[in-house]
């Protein structure tokens, strides 16, 4: 049996001594796509800003790769992707910079870019559709088009693991369905991928599995198409507003 990419036993991260996410246990399979959805408010950004370190694990285990988060050092595995933010502001950067920074973990200091590194920048820009832009400064793209930059930065770091943190919030439907296929060609190319969103929307399609937060426990984690409540089908549409589904009655944590 293939070993999870990342593992949760029971996470809880407590900020400012409030309790936000509580007891989470599951696991990403290698190829995966598993949606964190939930409503405002419910824990999801906080849970995977746990993931890579941003914030505080109070109690629990997270295992990068079968490795515990504390002594994981194969950064170049996982990729990152934040919620989009003021990144561009005051930023004199090219498009291609930006992309071209998600390099640094695969290349050694001081070394020049080599032929696989251009490539590879451009394959990420290419995949977002954002190569006719790569000269223009990023400062003057749409939010749209800064959030996949940011996708593309990411994808230059060829990680096998990639977590974004609702990356269609805000965002334009053409830079919601140009993020949704590049995220569909990674998963089929091997990666796992765990996605916070609100809504499911384009990604509907390639999500394998959804895990649903409500005050930051664990109350549905399988099928995209068998949210329930009470035994009543919840129908799945492409505006699905996962976030406010109510609970299963039983949650589905590992260890309940």
């Amino acid at each position: 049996m293939t070993a999870p990419v990342l593992s949760l036993d029971r996470v809880g991260v407590v900020l400012g001594g409030r309790p936000i996410v509580r007891d989470v246990s599951f696991d990403v399979d290698p190829g995966q796509v598993v949606a964190v959805v939930g409503a405002n408010g419910s824990g999801k950004s906080t849970l995977i800003k746990a993931l890579v370190g941003l914030n505080p694990v109070s109690h629990g285990t997270v295992e990068l790769f079968g490795t515990p988060l504390p002594r994981f050092r194969d950064h170049e595995r996982v990729g990152y992707v934040p919620q989009r933010s003021d990144f561009a502001s005051g930023v004199p950067a090219t498009v291609r910079e930006v992309v071209t920074s998600g390099r640094i973990a695969r290349r050694r200091p001081f070394v020049p870019l080599s032929r696989t590194d251009r490539a590879t920048v451009t394959a990420a820009l290419t995949a977002v559709g954002m190569d006719d832009r790569a000269g223009h400064s990023v400062a003057t793209l749409s939010g749209g088009q800064q959030q996949r930059v940011l996708v593309a930065r990411t994808l230059a770091g060829e990680p096998e693991l990639l977590l974004l943190d609702e990356p269609n919030a805000g965002v334009d439907a053409d830079s919601q369905e140009r993020i949704a296929a590049t995220l569909a060609e990674r998963a089929r190319a091997g990666a796992s991928v765990v996605v916070v969103l609100h809504e499911l929307g384009p990604f509907a399609s390639l999500i394998d599995r959804v895990v649903a937060l409500r005050d930051g426990r664990v109350t549905y984690d399988g099928p995209p198409d068998q949210l329930v409540d009470g035994g009543a089908h919840v129908h799945h549409h492409d505006q699905l507003e996962v976030g406010l589904v109510p609970p299963m009655k039983a949650p589905l944590e590992r260890g309940h």
